[in-house]
């Protein structure tokens, strides 16, 4: 019975709380709230950084002053903000571009049935801003892509918890575009920390990135899962697979039909996009007398994506908010060194390592780097390097060139109408595109926000 009383007992003393801070018009603080905090930011303690002074001010910056940036509203989006907000961060903004479907449910604890259709971010938001006293979390329904470079330099830190790399190499190149530079010397304050997160089943995994100065996203392509990439030529006019048929439905169908109307871009989480992509696959593979075209493989090309359980996504948004916290609060231990693996597949399993910076990561240097081809070589050989080599791992790059006097776009797949105006391309040699030795490339990709400029040396 006592059990029973148990949780009333709580839902009172909250109700009672909640109506005293009404009465004395005080929303943010009462006697105790920050105490656990105050321990780690008033006092010096064997785990401390050496850099690390304890204030009774530190609390003011961390409740007034902060501000925050999640990414990602899902399964880990979710711990990550809950964890955040319970430790003293008031200021905070998040972006998805998902609504939330009914399998979210199970593990993306902030969301109700009745929230089904709605954003996650504005739901996300919601429900803290109205059970977490004082704080203000700020939603935004877009892409990451929307913003520009004011919106994200007014981030103290930045947290992913995302699961597209697609999108992490983005933002990853985003903060690399705002640092600063004097005299080739770089400049600590234009330094904004990515704290990323990623999980996948039953691993995950959390790192400390400082761009300029640590291993980025870019650095380390060859921890995470090549791309799966099927040639375009292969794709429009020689599908073999049943892969190839999702692709080009993918990839070409559903631009040119917009089957849900102009602007509506293919959601994996949709099972009506799913369905309208499997349906055209299976056509496709009809008139090819391909095999093998089923709902769960449509599922996988489109999404390729294994969504973590909600063990996975707890552990590694709490080491990501810890370390949010370690770096707000000017080390108050040290600081992850600089990745973290997390694997319970079989028992549990840990390990920390650092991850080397390469000075010559494609996102941290502008230096056009070379690409060495023959005359012979078709275009469509440097696209495929461009999407599988490991250091680029690039998924739908954009070609230009400047040709006599004029930028040339080689090859664009992304709009439609130029993808076919410009396929002819990939079948012919870089000598028939008119290319020369040292011809400096542009190439546009959905992976970063720069344009990586390429130099080509042409072998005999």
């Amino acid at each position: 019975m006592a059990d029973a009383e148990e949780p009333e007992k709580k839902r009172r003393k909250i109700e009672e709380l909640t109506e005293k801070m009404a009465v004395d018009g005080d929303s943010r603080d009462w006697d105790g709230r920050w105490n656990h905090v105050k321990k780690f930011l008033e006092r010096p303690g064997p785990f401390t950084h050496p850099d690390f002074e304890p204030s009774i001010e530190s609390l003011g910056f961390l409740l007034e002053t902060c501000k925050i940036l999640v990414i990602g509203a899902g399964g880990l989006g979710c711990e990550l903000l809950k964890n955040l907000v319970l430790s003293g961060f008031s200021h905070i903004h998040v972006v998805d571009m998902d609504t939330i479907d009914i399998s979210n449910l199970n593990r993306q604890f902030l969301f109700r049935t009745k929230d089904v259709g709605r954003p996650k971010a504005d739901v996300a938001a919601d429900f803290i801003n109205g059970r977490v006293p004082g704080c203000q979390v700020v939603p935004h329904f877009n892409k990451i892509q929307d913003f520009d470079e004011s919106f994200y330099r007014q981030f103290h830190i930045i947290v992913c918890g995302l699961d597209s790399i697609i999108a992490r190499r983005w933002m990853n190149g985003m903060l690399i575009s705002l640092l600063s530079y004097e005299d080739g010397v770089l400049d600590p304050s234009s330094i904004i920390p990515l704290i990323d997160g990623g999980t996948e089943g039953f691993k995950g995994n959390a790192r400390v990135i400082l761009p300029g100065m640590t291993a980025c996203i870019d650095c380390t392509l060859e921890l995470y899962p090549p791309q799966i990439h099927f040639p375009m030529c292969t794709i429009a006019s020689m599908p073999r697979l049943p892969e190839h048929c999702v692709e080009y439905v993918r990839m070409l169908q559903w631009p040119k039909d917009k089957p849900f109307g102009d602007g509506v871009g293919l959601d994996g989480d949709n099972p009506e996009h799913i369905q309208w992509v499997f349906q055209r696959a299976q056509e496709r593979a009809v008139d090819y007398s391909i095999t093998g075209v089923t709902y769960r493989l449509t599922q996988g090309v489109v999404k390729r994506i294994i969504p973590a359980v909600a063990s996975t996504n707890a552990v590694i948004a709490a080491a990501c908010s810890t370390e949010v916290f370690k770096i707000a609060q000017g080390y108050t231990s040290i600081p992850l060194n600089n990745y973290l693996v997390f694997n319970i597949v079989d028992g549990l399993y840990t390990y920390t390592f650092e991850a080397e910076r390469k000075e010559n990561c494609s996102d941290g240097s502008q230096v056009p780097q070379d690409l060495q081809f023959p005359p012979s070589a078709k275009l469509q050989e440097v696209l495929e390097y461009l999407t599988e080599n490991s250091s680029l791992q690039m998924k739908s790059p954009a070609i230009t060139a400047t040709l006599d006097g004029k930028n040339k776009t080689l090859y664009l797949q992304t709009i439609a109408s130029i993808e076919e105006r410009t396929r002819p391309n990939l079948c012919k040699t870089l000598k028939e595109l008119g290319l020369s030795d040292g011809q400096e490339l542009a190439v546009a990709d959905v992976t970063t926000p720069q344009t990586v400029l390429f130099k080509l040396k042409l072998t005999s």
